[in-house]
């Protein structure tokens, strides 16, 4: 019988890519993981690495058992939640991600119902890129993202996770005070940085609307964008997330057609039943539950 934990480092390597990776993010040393994955090798009689230039890359063997080792994990996971669905109390550690304006707007009362209704858990929290909080989510470094898809820009869709709709954002345009609509397209714009999904909605959607932005400023900090706006250095495209339990400060339009980012949960597929998944989706949808277009 295989070593599920040689299993374990064996499936990290395909998705991180290099053995340091998988040292850092298991808090091992490089020279550990090789070693494990050589016992590996000699249990399974088979070469599983292939070097390539300072990189290592999975044989055809290897992508056996990774395959199979993803379906050891989840059946894994599913038996872990079906284990603290038998208990009277949720604990243990839920390791969550999400974006900046969630962050910002919805996950701390999300946090503080957490805190209040299940005591014996610990909820540890990040801000990480949808992209990046996906690929993470695939790599077993979380076990729930909330994560934003901006129209148009779809987010990869991974095998073995679930989704699950939240709710629609609807996205408007922010002006400063007093700025006539009309002149949008001769005034300065601050966007993401180049690359990111929102940055080519809001270019494609000014180009859309007869004209080329003049993006004189970039940040991927949605307040700074705000900000920006707030002082009259610019306009902006803002999602309404943004005035969750805040004043709007700035003049904000509706779009011509009306348009509005998904946000959604993704959790592993064994993993979404878990008990403290299934208590942070409850509390998180409670916390969206007041959330209003703005006037």
């Amino acid at each position: 019988m295989f070593d599920l934990h040689r299993l374990r480092l064996l499936r990290e390597l395909s998705q991180r890519g290099t053995l340091a990776a998988v040292a850092q993010a298991l808090n091992y040393s490089p020279s550990s993981v090789s070693q494990q994955l050589s016992l590996l090798e000699t249990e399974v009689g088979v070469p599983l690495l292939e070097p390539v230039g300072r990189r290592v890359k999975l044989t055809p063997q290897a992508e056996i058992l990774v395959r199979h080792t993803e379906e050891v994990l989840a059946r894994l996971d599913q038996a872990e939640s079906e284990v603290a669905a038998s208990l009277h109390e949720i604990t243990g550690t839920l390791r969550v991600a999400t974006f900046q304006t969630a962050a910002l707007a919805l996950i701390p009362a999300t946090l503080a119902r957490m805190r209040d209704e299940h005591p014996s858990l610990r909820v540890e929290f990040q801000v990480l890129d949808p992209a990046e909080a996906l690929s993470a989510l695939h790599a077993r470094d979380f076990d729930l993202v909330f994560v934003e898809e901006w129209p148009d820009q779809p987010e990869a869709r991974f095998t073995g996770l679930e989704y699950r709709e939240l709710c629609r954002d609807p996205i408007r345009l922010a002006v400063p005070r007093g700025l006539p609509v009309e002149e949008i397209g001769s005034y300065p714009w601050i966007m993401e940085t180049a690359g990111f999904p929102q940055r080519i909605f809001n270019v494609n959607w000014c180009r859309h609307n007869g004209f080329e932005p003049d993006v004189r400023f970039s940040s991927t900090d949605v307040l700074v964008k705000l900000r920006f706006v707030e002082r009259g250095l610019a306009v902006a495209l803002l999602p309404d997330l943004i005035w969750y339990d805040r004043e709007i400060t700035v003049d904000v339009h509706e779009l011509p057609v009306p348009m509005s980012r998904l946000l959604f949960t993704a959790a592993r597929a064994g993993r979404g039943q878990h008990p403290a998944v299934r208590a942070f989706r409850e509390a998180l949808a409670l916390s969206v539950a007041p959330l209003r277009p703005r006037p």
